[in-house]
């Protein structure tokens, strides 16, 4: 029945789009892949892809397969690639994906003693999955997910490695930065820098506004935490970071950070992996570090 090689075909076939181009990407002649292919349909009585005219399209059958092989080779291919690294003497690679803005600067705390420790690991950071990491985990393109709003499920495990408090930032002449904390209401007329996440998955709506059912006058966004500050600092706006990261900015910037209500908003950093990864020798003491690193 199904084998590995025949997810490789289906992918070939969805990717290449020819018969002649799945067979070179796979270094097989034409007549050995169709051959395997027509046995695998003789086993499951039902064709797997349709010629239209020199390209082929798969079947319902085919996209069921080529399901599975999206799942599957990632796996296969991440596990043969660290098997490769253990029998060459390799300890291994860690990429690591951001989906914390502003942690960069503790990250650089976290991976400066690390390579230090394990010279033979590759480290990596992967800034492109700081939207959207934990599809890029189930995928295997990164090893460890750094994120506030961790995703539960069977394969993966999150773990918390620092707790901090969300606030507000305000320009140190704002009329709130008289106050210690704020109210959802005090915000009905201030225009908020975020950076481009979806509302919903931001703490100051999700936990603050919206609850009470407040709203600011506008919302921007802005990719970078130094020039979303100097914004706030020059009075253009609002926005809502770490404590930790306001207090470093505030040594040489005009701002102020507030809490959220007489409670405030307590948040976690996490480090998000495959479960059972956590058992690599690199891995765990990479987030042993990050547990200790404040």
């Amino acid at each position: 029945m199904l084998e590995r090689f025949h997810l490789e075909v289906l992918a070939a076939i969805k990717e290449q789009g020819t018969l002649t181009q799945a067979a070179e990407s796979l270094n097989l002649s034409q007549s050995a892949l169709s051959h395997s292919i027509k046995k695998l349909e003789g086993q499951i009585n039902t064709p797997v892809w349709q010629k239209e005219g020199r390209t082929l399209r798969l079947t319902n059958a085919g996209e069921q397969i080529l399901t599975l092989a999206n799942r599957v080779l990632p796996q296969f291919k991440h596990t043969e690639h660290l098997l490769r690294q253990i029998a060459g003497g390799e300890m291994g690679s860690l990429r690591i994906g951001m989906e914390c803005h502003p942690c960069y600067q503790w990250l650089l705390k976290v991976i400066e003693p690390y390579l230090v420790k394990w010279p033979e690991v590759d480290v990596d950071v992967k800034q492109e999955f700081q939207f959207g990491g934990l599809g890029a985990l189930h995928n295997f393109e990164i090893d460890i997910l750094v994120t506030p709003d961790p995703v539960f499920s069977p394969n993966m495990t999150f773990i918390p490695v620092f707790d901090y408090e969300h606030r507000l930032v305000v320009a140190s002449s704002h009329p709130l930065a008289a106050q210690d904390s704020v109210q959802p209401a005090d915000l009905n007329e201030e225009v908020l820098f975020s950076y481009p996440v979806d509302p919903e998955r931001l703490d100051i709506f999700s936990q603050f506004l919206n609850p009470a059912k407040c709203a600011v006058k506008n919302h921007k966004t802005i990719e970078t935490t130094e020039i979303m500050l100097q914004m706030v600092a020059a009075g253009r706006g609002v926005t809502a970071l770490p404590g930790w990261l306001v207090d470093e900015f505030a040594k040489t910037m005009a701002i102020k950070s507030l809490r959220f209500g007489e409670e405030g908003i307590s948040k976690q950093i996490f480090l998000g992996m495959r479960k059972g990864e956590e058992q690599i020798n690199y891995l765990s003491d990479f987030i042993n570090q990050a547990q200790h690193t404040s």
